[in-house]
């Protein structure tokens, strides 16, 4: 019987325990595993290697997306670490820029270092949200994501994995803005797809965590050393944590999307909003390529004021909204990227990226929808 994604996170870790009949995975707090006899094991050695509740939520995911395998990191910056790991100094990749600030300062200040010749692709040279003409057949992979962070830009994911598989290059796709349940980028062939799950699928802002979920074994194969040789893995107890959350996921996701389609009306004619980005509208320039890869418009929306003052009047103001970093939770965040998420970004890279000084991220959770829209409302009344 083919189960619906739904029902598959509903029940998420609830038949982990065969012995008891748990109806919720069991958590094990265990460092290490006794052996049943001399070059025996039960499957479980060391919990860096793996453990019981990890591995239950690491199944659970592998399923969820549609992968070989999938594994469970002690944050997103875990995840996106691992995969860079996969190429060597001296190898060429090819990166997005307009990207999150964390990404980019992993790739700037760690792995240009290290020896990885990072190449940007400016998103002023896409047509249409294709980049194929752009990629460089001597690069080694490609780094992406869609829709991307601040901005929402709205990038073809199969004409880019098309074109660069013709060169033999891996794939990786962060897929946090989206998720699996409305956008599945292994199944239009990317071969690695990465998480900062303490967004979206944890959902609840109590949990770090990431994932990182391969496309064949061979690949799974290479993750699993990088992860058990480096040792950022996810502890049992937010492992536990992760799955709990999932079972909510498609509920959340459902509400988050319909509040965010509401406030981005209301933001579209407020005469101090001057930009909306949002794939959900209409005139949104990627709003038809994004309705062919991706069943629903997510909850992450930006805008951009008309005077940098007002993004501090709104920030001090707020009272439903937090003014937090992160994103998909339960709560109504709103982040400033200059300041915050894309603070180490050069201000002219920023600039050119349109990560201004009058930009503002909203992550729309599930509140009352009014409530939301009363309070930015009375943030963006005049003083």
């Amino acid at each position: 019987m083919s189960l619906r994604q739904s029902t598959l996170l509903a029940q998420a870790g609830s038949r982990a325990c065969d012995r008891t009949g748990a109806v919720s995975a069991p958590i094990y707090h265990s460092a290490t595993f006794r052996h049943p006899g001399v070059g025996v094991s039960t499957g479980f050695d060391y919990s860096r290697t793996a453990n019981p509740t990890r591995q239950e939520l690491e199944n659970v995911l592998a399923t969820l997306e549609g992968g070989a395998r999938a594994f469970a990191f002690a944050s997103g910056m875990a995840a996106i670490d691992a995969s860079l790991r996969l190429f060597q100094p001296g190898d060429r990749i090819q990166v997005l820029e307009d990207l999150y600030g964390g990404t980019w300062r992993i790739l700037e200040g760690v792995y240009r270092r290290w020896g990885l010749d990072v190449r940007y692709i400016d998103p002023a040279k896409l047509a249409d949200g294709r980049l194929g003409a752009l990629i460089d057949p001597t690069s080694k992979g490609l780094f992406l994501e869609t829709p991307t962070n601040p901005r929402l830009r709205v990038i073809d994911l199969r004409e880019a994995i098309a074109a660069a598989h013709v060169h033999g290059q891996l794939v990786v796709v962060d897929n946090t803005f989206q998720g699996f349940l409305t956008q599945r980028p292994l199944e239009l062939g990317a071969d690695l797809c990465v998480y900062s799950a303490t967004k979206f699928l944890g959902g609840h802002n109590d949990v770090l965590a990431g994932v990182a979920v391969a496309r064949t074994e061979e690949l799974a194969k290479r993750i699993g050393w990088i992860q058990n040789t480096t040792g950022a893995v996810l502890g049992p107890q937010e492992s536990w944590l992760l799955l709990r959350s999932l079972k909510t996921l498609s509920l959340r996701q459902e509400r988050q999307q319909e509040n965010a389609g509401l406030v981005v009306r209301w933001l579209q004619v407020h005469p101090h909003v001057v930009r909306v980005d949002y794939p959900g509208l209409p005139d949104h320039p990627g709003h038809d390529l994004h309705c062919s890869q991706a069943s629903g418009f997510g909850a992450m929306v930006a805008c951009e004021l008309d005077d940098p003052a007002l993004v501090t009047q709104v920030l001090s103001r707020v009272k439903v909204w937090m003014y937090a970093e992160s994103l998909g939770g339960v709560e109504s965040l709103i982040t400033f990227p200059a300041l915050q998420t894309h603070a180490d970004v050069p201000t002219e890279i920023r600039e050119r990226l349109g990560v201004n000084d009058r930009l503002l991220r909203l992550s729309v959770g599930i509140e009352d929808a009014q409530d939301l829209l009363d309070d930015l409302a009375w943030a963006l009344t005049s003083p």
